[in-house]
């Protein structure tokens, strides 16, 4: 008996949700104290998933096939790794070190 292909959506659901489980299950082994506002995201973006299978509705917010936005992929991807006990794991860097490094290149290329 073959089975059929698992659905996208359905995959995509389940996905986020285990991340969501993940996510928190690290803040509290770690201890971690995540802000108010981070709880209340990790519940809203679970009982949205739960309810409508997706947690945004805009469709130039994301992938249409996909559960999270992807501000909401960034900021779980923040929640997870502040659980973990890391830094912020897309900082950027300043406007100043990377006219530093366009400098250094140039004063190397003897301009």
């Amino acid at each position: 008996m073959k089975r059929s292909r698992p659905d996208a959506r359905d995959q995509a659901k389940r996905a986020a949700l285990n991340a969501l489980k993940r996510a928190r299950r690290a803040a509290a082994l770690s201890g971690a104290k995540l802000s108010d506002w981070e709880g209340d995201f990790l519940g809203s973006v679970e009982d949205r998933i739960k309810t409508y299978g997706r947690a945004f509705a805009d469709p130039e917010k994301g992938v249409a096939g996909e559960s999270l936005s992807m501000l909401q992929h960034v900021k779980l991807k923040e929640i997870t790794v502040k659980a973990k006990g890391g830094g912020k794991p897309l900082a950027r860097t300043p406007f100043s070190a990377k006219r530093g490094l366009r400098q250094r290149s140039l004063d190397r290329a003897g301009r």
